[in-house]
């Protein structure tokens, strides 16, 4: 694939746009609001399945909704360190999704693009309501909700990477192997931060 993996200053259009608007999540599985998607082919002999396709459009709305909710924490209050991991979670997703959208391109399949997790739902995903908690959070408050719901959020993406290693075939393209794994490696080392910043936090 033909995409670095240094940060790249992108521009990410409407992803701070109607952020009140979110699809409500479900349980698990994927489900799109009101957006088109375009029916998967997969050409004969192809090296990658249906389900890494799924994976990768799947997760850039994912990390999308990641970034909204990281984006709300300078305005918000949040303590230094949550500061700092939100600015990471923004840093390390906006580039991966370009990463995501270039491999979905590559082989001619539809790349959603940022506003996406508007009408797709994941697992870990916000719900209306849950985003909106966290949206008139301020202080500790949102440094609660935000570790909360981040931790939740980040271990919907872990299992979206399960279901897809799970799945017949997928997961043995190259690039699509390599990230599943990166998001792995990523995302548990962030959970463990949330979840000690979480446990330092004032009580109730």
């Amino acid at each position: 694939m033909k995409v670095q993996r240094s940060i790249l200053a992108v521009v990410l259009v409407s992803l701070l746009a109607g952020t009140s608007s979110v699809a409500s999540a479900q349980d698990s599985g994927h489900s799109m609001h009101g957006m088109h998607m375009p029916e998967i082919v997969i050409p004969a002999g192809a090296g990658y399945t249906k389900a890494d396709v799924e994976f990768m459009q799947g997760m850039i709305a994912h990390h999308a909704q990641a970034i909204v909710m990281a984006r709300l924490a300078e305005s918000n209050g949040a303590n230094p360190q949550v500061l700092k991991l939100s600015r990471k979670i923004d840093q390390s997703q906006v580039p991966e999704i370009q990463i995501m959208q270039e491999w979905l391109r590559q082989y001619k399949q539809f790349a959603p693009d940022t506003s996406s997790w508007q009408h797709m739902t994941m697992t870990g995903m916000l719900t209306t309501a849950q985003l909106k908690e966290l949206e008139v959070s301020k202080g500790v408050e949102f440094d609660r909700a935000f570790l909360k719901y981040m931790i939740m959020h980040h271990e919907g993406a872990l299992k979206m990477v399960d279901d897809l290693f799970a799945s017949p075939m997928a997961g043995q393209e190259v690039d699509v192997s390599v990230f599943a794994n990166d998001v792995v490696t990523a995302q548990t080392g962030e959970i463990g931060i949330m979840r000690r910043l979480l446990a330092q936090l004032p009580p109730k």
